[in-house]
């Protein structure tokens, strides 16, 4: 479905030539050119985007936008003028405008505005969804992401989450999520509709480990004067368990588990009757085992025993197209949290987050969103808002930025490499003259001089 835009504007001129180009980028066009009927227009039309002018004959486009703000508050408002007043601009964003144009209106720069518009209304649309399932207990696939990677990982894990019973392993960095993804096994298995447990195995102490796994009777030991205690194991019962950080757990009790696992009995501390359990085992870690195996640290038949299924949960590094939504959706927990208005989250913020190099993983992510969150005033974060980052954590993209120039025998004019190379940027960037200065680390002036220099056609405006 196209994205609809309505035009605001009262010159007949404009609003031909702006429904034109609109229509060629591949927009839905309505048109109001009576500033009294604006809101009528807005819902009956129901727009994604408006474009809005200041300048109306018989109206202030800056009372309208107000008036919008109030009725419309999600409906993203470009404003246009033919007048360059800085503290009309000011204004208008503070009034709650999306952004602001200058006529005449270029046609690359329209093009940018809307597309970070469309952008913006596709993440709230993703980000509302992930809300509605964050205040539930039911995992959906898009909570998860929508990257290649994670739906690679989603498409393994509804497999496996069929079985009642296999063992499944987790892998993958501390702060990844892999938790989430065991709860999300355990949601989709047969398991569903009964316990799942999970437990830190490295957060218990090493001589309460038995006690905490597989319970104790009484007196069982010193501390143990109370009444039976069950384990995570019989509490377990009929669902799921999940031993969270496996390879912390000593060597003494890693033999009491494969028993557990192979012949699902086991014994409470001090006990004497043996107890049997219908309970399907997950375990996650963010070591290798296979290095601990070698390492003489964990015992190799508990690790082929757990490692009938694998999944390797990939780092957020590896999935970086799921940072703007994840974001976004740790940005409207926290603004509900600590009674902030944050409406945005500014491009460059954006680019910020996806470059950098996150080795606490989604975890940490979160953390930086609720400290930015916390910390700002205003509705919008920006890339500001975020040094405390270490920029020593950054991705080195160098690499992926380097290029092999083949010069022949004969050699080769400067100026003729020069327009070969901008002529392939704007080919890769369908003619986004803003794009391609990017691309090639310019300023947009300059890119547009040395367009001019070397002949090549710029693009037309709107006027």
């Amino acid at each position: 479905m196209k994205p609809k835009i309505l035009i605001v504007d009262d010159d007949n001129l404009v609003v031909i030539s702006l429904k034109k180009v609109l229509i060629k980028l591949g927009y839905d066009v309505d048109i109001c050119m009576d500033g009294g009927k604006v809101e009528e227009s807005v819902s009956l039309h129901s727009p994604d985007i408006v474009l809005l002018d200041i300048y109306l004959t018989t109206h202030n486009g800056l009372e309208i936008l107000k008036e919008l703000q109030l009725k419309f508050f999600h409906t993203p408002i470009i404003m246009i003028t033919a007048y360059a007043d800085v503290k009309i601009a000011v204004e208008a964003m503070k009034l709650g405008a999306f952004d602001f144009l200058l006529k005449p209106i270029e046609i690359d720069q329209l093009a940018i505005v809307l597309e970070k518009c469309v952008r913006h209304l596709r993440l709230k649309l993703e980000v509302d969804g992930l809300h509605d399932i964050l205040n539930t207990d039911k995992l959906t696939r898009d909570f998860f992401g929508k990257s290649k990677p994670i739906q690679r990982i989603l498409n393994i894990v509804e497999k496996l989450a069929k079985s009642e019973d296999t063992t499944i392993l987790l892998e993958g960095e501390s702060g990844t999520g892999k938790e989430v993804f065991a709860k999300y096994i355990h949601q989709s298995s047969p398991r569903k509709n009964s316990v799942f447990i999970p437990i830190n195995c490295g957060s218990i102490p090493k001589d309460l480990a038995e006690s905490e796994l597989f319970g104790h009777e009484k007196g069982a030991f010193t501390g143990a004067s109370h009444k039976t205690k069950l384990g995570k194991f019989e509490l377990a019962n009929g669902g799921t368990i999940l031993l969270d950080e496996i390879g912390e757990l000593g060597l003494d009790i890693q033999v009491k588990l494969l028993r557990v696992l192979q012949e699902r009995k086991f014994y409470r501390v001090g006990g004497e009757r043996e107890i049997s359990i219908n309970v399907r085992v997950l375990a996650a870690t963010n070591k290798s085992l296979e290095d601990e195996v070698k390492k003489g640290t964990f015992r190799e038949d508990l690790f082929y025993r757990l490692n009938v299924a694998n999944i390797n949960i990939p780092s957020l590094r590896e999935r970086k197209d799921d940072i703007p939504v994840l974001s976004y959706s740790f940005v409207k927990e926290f603004s509900q949290k600590f009674d902030q208005n944050v409406k945005r989250i500014d491009d460059d913020a954006i680019t910020l987050l996806q470059n950098y190099g996150w080795k606490g993983n989604v975890r940490e992510l979160r953390n930086a969103m609720e400290r930015a969150v916390l910390m700002m005033d205003g509705d919008e974060i920006k890339e500001q808002h975020f040094h405390f980052l270490k920029t020593g954590d950054k991705i080195d993209n160098s690499q992926s930025l380097t290029f092999e120039l083949k010069i022949p025998s004969d050699g080769v004019k400067i100026n003729v490499v020069l327009k070969d190379l901008i002529l392939k940027t704007l080919n890769i960037t369908k003619g986004n003259q803003v794009k391609a200065a990017k691309v090639l680390g310019l300023s947009r002036s300059k890119l547009r001089y040395r367009m001019e220099q070397l002949g090549i056609e710029v693009t037309k405006s709107i006027q």
